[in-house]
């Protein structure tokens, strides 16, 4: 016990000095949280003496504390970032006079770096994110098949987490409604007999359109004890360039490539290459037991310079193929914030090299840091090129989660190539649209092309697709009149056939050393239940995909409000023991508050 504290709360507000909430970081000891949109915080504090207070554009605060519980902050402008400069991004032949983005500040000669990382301006702001044009509803008597790739990707969940911890409402770009869903972990049954993964479907109704259904398809691919993994050969490729400087930056990547370094076995061989104005291998080959070498390694490394993303690319593939694994796991591990500008940089560049390298057997796990200028869009796109995943690491905890908790799900491939394909019954279902995965459709005649690429499962990964349906004796006006086809065959009289089936869902996947895929169908019984019976894998589903279209304002979320959507989802919660679903109520609490601040509705 110190000062007479253990196990305190303690609470405040934190100010500037023109008395406007600030929303900072907070930290004491190994906790850490950040102050709400109005300046509000709350924090637990176990035999710590200090608190620390911090944000980008202000002196940095530290308090003792005294046997108060309550402790309210003015924070002081820092005067050496009142004014900057931003050069314009430069490009030299010789390495002597590359700049990259550098932040020269009037009166000082070197940058400060207070406040939670950030090492840019607090206005600037070049983050990339592709545009999103949602999925409508689709006729069945016109189009009954819906053809897609997976996708186990949950950036776009901690990014906006992150968007919201800092007072903002995220970009309608930033919202993937699939990543938001699949974030999350679901009590889908394990697979039995040899295929890699279980289908699972649930009907029920839909909480924003009483007159609509929602359809749920669930995947639990098959849990592999991290003992039974087969051997790794992974390349740790570090962006070390300039924007990398600042502690949520390169310093979170030394931290999160720390707790990866732990799960390693001796079986497992580690090379690590890192760019910058020109790439090197730092490590090769090195046993996963050398776990002092590795950490030694990587703590070693410091940020500066331009960033040849392409050329660190190709020597990260070079080192893997030279330490190949034969039915083994052999992957790239890229750590970035996705701003390439020097060499290969160019998404469609990048991408054929992506494509080229993938063919070999080397997957791809692709790790997002930073703020101000992460480059979302790039690095989506090469991890779904790379046959490999995508995460936004927003701090420690989400490393953790990322990198040991689903240690296998993230760097083990169960099933590659994996595609669903759902034909729905034009006897019960007039029209459909699919909620999210707007960047992952593939045409009808893709699914049956094994030379398409589509997406990989994991070890113990998830995956979960929600269907709005408009029943067949519903009249919509999301489905538009057409003349009927006058050569067309009278569908209808062939489903009659399957009369009580809903749809049929079939999926095909490849082995991990395979070219060939295989098939399985599962066939939806039109029985929908109520919401209320539904169980909590539809029901937190559900509430997590009304979220997204309410972040987006999606013309499509009928008489959804938060308020519904926290109602939804917290009775949803169920066991939790990591704590993230009762984090994403507080999450959608935030959102509705800044709504309100906004105006919204």
């Amino acid at each position: 016990q110190i000062n007479g504290i253990q196990n305190m709360i303690i609470t405040g507000k934190v100010i500037n000095q023109q008395g406007d909430p600030l929303i900072v970081q907070i930290k004491a000891g190994h906790t850490q949280v950040h102050s709400d949109a109005n300046g509000n915080y709350r924090i637990d504090v176990d035999r710590e003496i200090y608190l620390y207070f911090s944000a980008a554009g202000y002196e940095s605060e530290k308090i003792r504390i005294g046997n108060s519980s309550v402790y309210n902050i003015v924070m002081k402008k820092n005067r050496s970032l009142n004014e900057f400069v931003l050069a314009t991004e430069m490009r030299k032949t010789h390495e002597s006079n590359a700049q990259k983005r550098m932040v020269q500040l009037q009166g000082s000669p070197s940058i400060s770096f207070n406040g939670p990382g950030n090492y840019l301006p607090q206005n600037y702001h070049t983050e990339e994110y592709d545009q999103i044009n949602e999925n409508g509803f689709k006729r069945v008597s016109d189009d009954p098949l819906s053809t897609f790739s997976i996708d186990v990707d949950a950036a776009s969940y901690s990014n906006v987490r992150r968007f919201l911890q800092n007072g903002q409402l995220p970009p309608a770009g930033a919202v993937r409604s699939e990543e938001l869903i699949n974030y999350f972990k679901y009590d889908y049954p394990q697979p039995t007999g040899k295929n890699p993964f279980s289908i699972n479907t649930v009907l029920s109704e839909s909480p924003w359109n009483k007159n609509h259904q929602l359809l749920l398809i669930g995947m639990q691919g098959k849990t592999i004890s991290t003992e039974n993994l087969p051997a790794s050969n992974l390349v740790f490729l570090i962006d070390v360039s300039g924007s990398m400087m600042g502690e949520n930056r390169l310093p979170l990547v030394k931290k999160s490539l720390f707790l990866l370094t732990d799960q390693l076995r001796t079986k497992d061989v580690i090379s690590i290459v890192v760019y910058a104005g020109k790439s090197g291998v730092v490590l090769n080959a090195v046993s996963g037991e050398n776990k002092q070498q590795i950490k030694d390694a990587i703590n070693g490394l410091e940020a500066g310079g331009f960033t040849a993303g392409g050329a660190g690319i190709q020597l990260a593939y070079k080192t893997a193929f030279r330490n190949f694994i034969k039915h083994g796991n052999n992957r790239v591990i890229l750590c970035t914030d996705g701003d390439f500008n020097l060499g290969l940089s160019s998404n469609d560049e990048l991408t054929r090299l992506i494509e080229k390298e993938r063919e070999g057997g080397v997957f791809l796990t692709v790790l997002g840091y930073g703020m101000g200028n992460y480059k979302d869009s790039k690095l989506q796109l090469l991890a779904d090129k790379g046959n490999g995943n995508h995460a936004y690491i927003d701090g420690l905890n989400e490393a953790k989660k990322v990198l040991v908790n689903e240690f296998g799900g993230t760097l083990f491939t169960i099933a590659k190539d994996v595609k669903l394909q759902v034909e729905f019954n034009p006897e019960k279902v007039a029209g459909y649209r699919l909620i999210g995965y707007e960047n992952r459709l593939l045409n009808k005649e893709d699914f049956n092309d094994d030379q398409k690429d589509a997406g990989e499962l994991g070890s113990g990964h998830s995956v979960t697709a929600l269907y709005e349906i408009i029943p067949a004796e519903i009249f919509s006006p999301f489905l538009k009149n057409v003349d009927s086809l006058k050569y067309s065959k009278n569908v209808k009289n062939t489903a009659t056939l399957f009369s009580g089936e809903l749809a049929t869902v079939k999926s095909r996947y490849k082995d991990p050393d395979s070219d060939k895929s295989n098939l399985l169908i599962h066939v939806v019984e039109s029985n929908p239940v109520p919401l209320s019976k539904a169980g909590y894998n539809f029901q937190f589903a559900s509430a997590v995909a009304g979220f997204g279209m309410l972040l987006t304002k999606s013309e499509y979320k009928g008489n959804l409000y938060f308020d519904e959507v926290i109602s939804l989802a917290s009775n949803a919660v169920g066991k939790d023991t990591e704590g993230f679903r009762k984090e994403f109520v507080q999450m959608v609490k935030t959102a509705k508050k800044l709504e309100e601040e906004k105006g919204g509705d």
